[in-house]
C-alpha cells in the first residue's frame, strides 16, 4: 500500500524521471557527430572534460541519466535519495545554463536559445522538494 508521501511525490518524480530516462536512452543511441556536439558544449562549461573522448562521455552521461530517472522512476528508492541524485544532476547542467554565454540575459532569464536549458530550474525545484518533503514527513 502506498502511503499519501509516495502518492504526493508521484508526479513530479514520474515526470522527471521519465524526462531523464529518455534523454539517457537517446544519447545511448548518438552516433559520432552527436558525441561531438555533445562533448563542445559539456567541456567547453567543464573544461576538465576536454581530455575525455567524445564517445565515452556520451556514454558515462547516457549512464548517469539512465541511473537518475530509473531511480526517480522506482517507487522503492527513497525521496531522499531521488531527491538528491536529481538535484546534484539539475545543479550540474544549470551550470551550463549559466556559464554558457547567450543562454541568458544580465539577470540570468532565458534567452530564445536558452528556454529550453531553463528547464532545469524546474528539475532543481522537484529534487529539492522530494528532500525537503522526505526530512520532514512524519516516519
Amino acid at each position: 500500500m502506498f502511503s499519501a508521501a509516495k502518492i504526493r511525490r508521484a508526479p513530479g518524480r514520474v515526470a522527471a524521471g521519465s524526462l531523464i530516462l529518455h534523454s539517457g536512452r537517446l544519447k545511448l543511441q548518438g552516433d559520432d557527430a552527436f558525441a561531438q556536439g555533445v562533448h563542445a558544449v559539456f567541456s567547453a562549461t567543464y573544461p576538465r572534460f576536454k581530455s575525455v573522448p567524445p564517445a565515452v562521455l556520451l556514454k558515462t552521461l547516457a549512464i548517469a541519466e539512465i541511473t537518475v530517472g530509473s531511480v526517480l522512476l522506482l517507487p522503492l528508492i527513497g525521496a531522499r535519495l531521488a531527491g538528491l541524485l536529481l538535484t546534484g544532476y539539475s545543479v550540474s547542467l544549470l551550470g551550463m545554463y549559466v556559464r554558457t554565454p547567450g543562454l541568458h540575459d544580465e539577470r540570468l532569464l532565458p534567452t530564445l536559445a536558452g528556454t529550453p536549458f531553463a528547464k532545469d530550474a524546474w528539475l532543481t525545484a522537484i529534487g529539492t522538494s522530494l528532500v525537503l518533503d522526505s526530512a520532514t514527513s512524519k516516519k
